[in-house]
């Protein structure tokens, strides 16, 4: 299996690359290996896939690179796939279904080492999913090992079995286990959800010192988290003999009931559970049953809601032409189009006998010369009115306007619509051709253009409810991507005053009160930079949705992270003690600038170019539940400074018009006015408090770094919740010195009861202004900067 070009699997052709590829660095572990393994697993695995709509985490450059998460299948899938679309907000996402052993080696070829799926099965019932099954997350926190979980699994057996219920246990291939249970009879997601919430909160108020049910990391020390949650009907959780990306190619292994009384219980590698199988078979066997897929297909009519027809569940059947929407704006009597009698028709090849899709660009003078696009799919052709043409130069975007479906015959149409009716107006053909697809989505399509005046990659990107951008893309090989942006630096701006700036050459944008931070994504590797270069990508995770939501190719964007109130404001302190605390808030990426997009470096394009693109995809934006294009700010500056006080703003960021993106570089070009003052400073030390406080901090040291050493600046001991306090406290014990950090001498009441730390924690205050001896006056704590280190002050 280490080489060749295709492997024939149970009569199914796979293209088959990059073997030799190591996948898991630590164990040597190969692509051929992973194939392998999904090959041989297949026959007890598909049993508890089937069903399932499988999302896929994949890892194309090894676990010690950044995997991402694929739900929609990419155009390349295999026609054999089964499939199952589900509607999500404002779109269906395509899933495969797992059916077969090739669908798993095609898995094991993109690298998908982990497959996640729901605990309910398709065809759904039409209002909602129903679970046949059970499953509880067994989290061990910190310094809790695997034999502890699965003490907590024996308790859980125990309950499950007094409900009627069968228990099976799971090593989960990472730091814990999963436990399943099967429904004889199908319940709901909620119910379901309640039932392993009951489990949870039950166990843990009898064993408060070992089991935890809260999601707050905080409290996981020490204990096991049972996490009730995966039964919603929007959760998946591995999969049963999945593998994971882990250092070490582990397997979410079933287990028998004395293993867990083992003492030496630990994950096993996938090598040791193929032995298993072939040695004992599927320990699940009694979990899941394989169900007739075929027969248990969803009709498209079964698929459909009852508001309007558009479809909850909806599975792909085989494509139906429908052109009724054409068909009513026009009078077959009055006009000369066709009107898709031969739209069934076999179509003829192309003279150079290929048989790929045909594009035809028309030249359409309506009531304005615009050009009509049409890409050749499922029997109709697909069509968008482009007001300027396809864009010629990878540097231009232009507006596609979606247009109802046209029929084949289209294609060939010359003429004159008569004036008064629908498009009237002469129509010529400017070109035409065949096209190969490389991505068909319902918000983004990539196709490469065979024509005779016009060759190469478009990217079509849905931003709208009709509108799309347009965008030539760099023809293979694929550009590569600018050094500078490879560890790409924010551009910084001055503090200078901007009330007298006007909104002719100046815009204005709000200045948020969170965590500076570029977001990258190229050829699926999304990654999360501070200011200074810290990679905050596991800081915000949830963040990671953004890629998929957007739909985008390669891009790199410039914004906040903040964390907004139940009133709807930034604030910093609740986003800095996001972990620990019970305080509700909706975590925002603000996007204010763009860097590069699809192959293009936009870092020389003025501001005004940059802004408008971003306007442009700011509905492709808000499909996202994190990303948000905020709105400028009214000038002249003045207006700007007012409205952000009265919106609660941190300040104003001002940008000239012209300017061009200067990474890392603080310039004149852009200038910033804050409505309070705020100062990022290090701690070097504590005062533990006293009474209320007597078991923690009472307020903490500060400095700030100068050349010849750490200054103090004063201390702080407002601002600070409970949980801030204890999070601290266990913080900066292990950074406990026994010399003073500081250069200059402190005041005896001070020096004489404090803790010095390292310094290397970089906190933010708020405070009023300074005081005759260089001190912070009236300092309220805001939180740590995670993305700030004590050298970038």
């Amino acid at each position: 299996m280490g080489g060749g070009e295709s492997l024939d699997i149970d009569g199914r052709r796979i293209p088959i690359t990059n073997l030799d590829k190591v996948l898991f660095p630590t164990t040597g572990t190969r692509k051929f290996e992973v194939i392998d393994y999904y090959s041989r697993i297949a026959a007890v695995m598909l049993p508890h896939l089937a069903g399932r709509p499988i999302t896929r985490k994949r890892w194309p450059n090894g676990v010690e690179s950044m995997p991402f998460f694929e739900k929609d299948l990419p155009s390349s899938a295999p026609d054999w796939l089964a499939r199952f679309g589900e509607q999500h907000s404002k779109r269906v996402i395509t899933y495969p279904l797992a059916t077969s052993r090739a669908d798993l080696v095609w898995f094991g070829q993109m690298a998908a080492l982990e497959l996640h799926t729901p605990q309910w099965r398709v065809p759904a019932d039409e209002a909602a999913p129903k679970a046949d099954r059970l499953v509880l997350d067994l989290d061990p926190g910190p310094g809790v090992p695997l034999t502890q979980c699965a003490q907590v699994a024996l308790m859980i057996r125990d309950m499950l079995e007094a409900a009627g219920l069968t228990a099976f246990p799971v090593t989960s291939g990472g730091k814990g286990m999963h436990l399943y249970a099967r429904f004889d009879r199908p319940v709901s997601p909620d119910s379901a959800r309640t039932v392993a919430k009951q489990i949870a909160t039950s166990l843990a108020a009898a064993h408060p010192d070992d089991i935890t049910a809260t999601m707050a990391k905080s409290v996981r020390t020490s204990k096991v988290f049972i996490d009730w949650s995966q039964n919603s009907g929007s959760k998946t959780t591995l999969a049963p003999y999945s593998m994971r990306g882990r250092e070490q190619p582990w397997v979410a292994a079933p287990r028998t009931w004395t293993e867990l009384s083992e003492p030496y219980l630990a994950q096993l590698l996938f090598n040791e559970v193929l032995e298993r199988v072939d040695s004992v078979g599927d320990l699940l066997a009694d979990l899941d049953e394989l169900p007739e897929l075929d027969d248990a297909a969803p009709t498209p009519e079964e698929t459909r809601s009852a508001s309007g027809g558009s479809p909850r569940w909806a599975p792909e059947p085989n494509p139906v032409v429908s052109l009724g929407e054409y068909r009513r704006k026009r009078d077959a009597d009055k006009t000369p189009e066709p009107f898709g009698d031969e739209a069934h028709r076999e179509r003829t090849p192309p003279e150079d006998n290929r048989s790929d899709p045909i594009f035809v660009i028309q030249e359409h003078h309506a009531r304005r010369l615009h050009y009509d696009f049409r890409l050749e799919r499922d029997g109709v052709l697909v069509s968008w009115a482009v007001p300027k043409n396809l864009p010629d130069d990878p540097g231009q975007n232009r507006l596609a306007v979606h247009t109802e479906d046209h029929p084949m015959d289209y294609a060939d149409f010359e003429g004159d619509i008569p004036a008064g009716e629908y498009g009237g107006g002469h129509v010529e053909i400017w070109d035409r051709g065949t096209y190969e697809t490389e991505k068909w989505r319902d918000n983004e399509v990539i196709v490469r253009l065979h024509g005779n005046r016009i060759q190469g990659r478009y990217a079509l990107i849905k931003t709208g409810d009709k509108n799309w951008l347009a965008h030539l893309m760099s023809d293979e090989p694929r550009p590569i991507l600018p050094d500078s942006l490879r560890d790409p630096r924010p551009m910084l701006a001055t503090d200078e005053s901007i009330e007298n700036l006007d909104g002719r050459d100046w815009a204005f944008e709000g200045k948020w009160d969170g965590y500076r931070i570029l977001l990258r994504y190229i050829d699926g590797n999304f990654r999360l930079t501070s200011r200074s270069g810290i990679d905050m990508t596991a800081d915000f995770a949830e963040l990671q949705s953004i890629a998929d939501d957007l739909g985008l190719i390669d891009v790199v964007l410039d914004g906040e992270v903040v964390a907004l109130d139940a009133s709807g404001r930034t604030n910093f302190t609740l986003l800095s003690a996001r972990n620990n605390t019970d305080e509700e808030l909706t975590l925002k990426f603000y996007i204010f600038d763009i860097l590069y997009l699809n192959g293009t470096s936009l870092l020389r394009r003025p501001w005004s170019q940059r802004r408008e693109l971003l306007t442009e995809l700011a509905p492709a934006f808000a499909r996202s539940a994190y990303a948000e294009v905020p709105a400028l700010l009214p000038g002249p500056g003045r207006a700007a400074v007012e409205e952000s006080r009265e919106q609660g703003y941190e300040g104003v960021v001002a940008k000239r018009r012209t300017s061009t993106y200067q990474q890392g570089r603080r310039t004149t070009q852009w200038l910033k006015h804050k409505n309070w003052s705020d100062i990022e400073v290090v701690v070097g030390g504590y005062r533990p408090g006293r009474g209320n406080r007597a078991h923690t901090i009472g307020s903490l040291l500060l400095g700030l770094p100068e050349d010849n050493g750490l200054r103090y600046v004063g201390r702080v001991g407002t601002g600070f919740t409970d949980a801030q306090l204890r999070s601290l406290a266990e913080e900066l014990e292990p950074l406990r010195i026994n010399r003073c950090p500081f250069v200059d001498k402190l005041d005896r009441p001070v020096a004489s009861s404090a803790v010095w730390v390292l310094p290397k924690i970089v906190g933010e205050v708020r405070f009023m202004d300074w005081t005759t001896t260089g001190h912070l006056r009236h300092p309220s704590w805001r939180g740590i900067r995670r993305d700030k280190l004590p050298g970038d002050l």
